[in-house]
């Protein structure tokens, strides 16, 4: 599946645009593959219970989505970490 994520997650990525590999049809199924595949990312998306951070948003086919929701095979994922400054 691919994700597009924005902000400081591109330093984990190190590309716009990746694809992972999701075990499960969820948004929480889609973070855990994302912080699978790129460790660095996961101080930015979950805390330390794993929840997802109150701040990110992550879009599925330009829709906010929760972790919860299901996510059709060939959506679009989107990750917006928390940004900081002001």
């Amino acid at each position: 599946m691919d994700v597009t994520v924005y902000g400081p997650l591109r330093a984990a990525t190190e590309a716009k645009t990746v694809e992972v590999t999701v075990d499960g049809d969820t948004v929480g199924a889609v973070i855990t593959a994302f912080v699978d595949a790129y460790p660095r990312a996961e101080s930015q998306l979950v805390d330390e219970g794993g929840d997802l951070r109150p701040s990110v948003r992550v879009m599925v086919d330009g829709d906010s989505a929760d972790r919860d929701e299901r996510v059709p095979p060939d959506a679009t994922i989107e990750l917006f970490p928390a940004m900081r400054g002001g």
